[in-house]
């Protein structure tokens, strides 16, 4: 058994992937699209994500606008929309439904800066387990002598200079991501 640094490398990018993938969901003020991603119509009896069965457009810096390929959809796009935590209210005009996106308050961008924080301690927690399970594998080998306490030393150099590596990784994305919710 031998010990590969890369499947634990790869668990980390995964966590900073779910974490960015996590922050395009946050509203900065403008019309983002990825704001729907978690959003689900029925669809013939499947729920269905709005992008996979309209097109979602910017119109304008705070406009979006979503145009369902089937018109009897506007009602089921709006009920989702309206049944969301997104604090938004559509408006449709029997072809499309548009969201407006408010001013965000100085209040409300202090909030929403303090959960993106909270946010990239979780991730940190997640990279920080995967370094203790890629450390209980070495030990574990090297009690089992499969590896020597140099090799043991050297391995756990190499986790810990891939944790500080993707640590740096969520603080420079928190960080990303607080400056454009703070720009007004």
């Amino acid at each position: 058994m031998s010990f590969e640094i890369k499947t634990y490398e790869e668990k980390m990018q995964k966590s900073i992937d779910a974490l960015v993938a996590d922050f395009a969901t946050i509203r900065a003020g403008r019309a983002n699209p990825h704001i729907l991603d978690k959003l689900k119509v029925d669809y013939y009896g499947q729920p269905s994500g709005i992008q996979a069965v309209a097109n979602v457009s910017v119109s304008e810096a705070r406009t979006l606008v979503i145009q369902p390929w089937e018109p009897s959809l506007i009602k089921d796009i709006e009920k989702a929309i309206l049944a969301s935590d997104l604090g938004l209210t559509p408006s449709n005009d029997g072809k499309a439904v548009r969201l407006t996106f408010p001013e965000l308050t100085t209040e409300r961008r202090k909030e929403l800066v303090k959960d993106i924080k909270k946010s990239g301690e979780s991730t940190k927690v997640v990279i920080r387990n995967v370094r203790r399970d890629a450390n209980d594998v070495i030990k574990k080998q090297l009690k089992n002598s499969e590896i020597s306490e140099d090799e043991q030393g050297n391995l756990q150099d190499d986790i810990q200079k891939l944790t500080d590596k993707y640590i740096k990784k969520v603080d420079e994305a928190v960080e990303a991501k607080s400056d454009e919710i703070m720009t007004i």
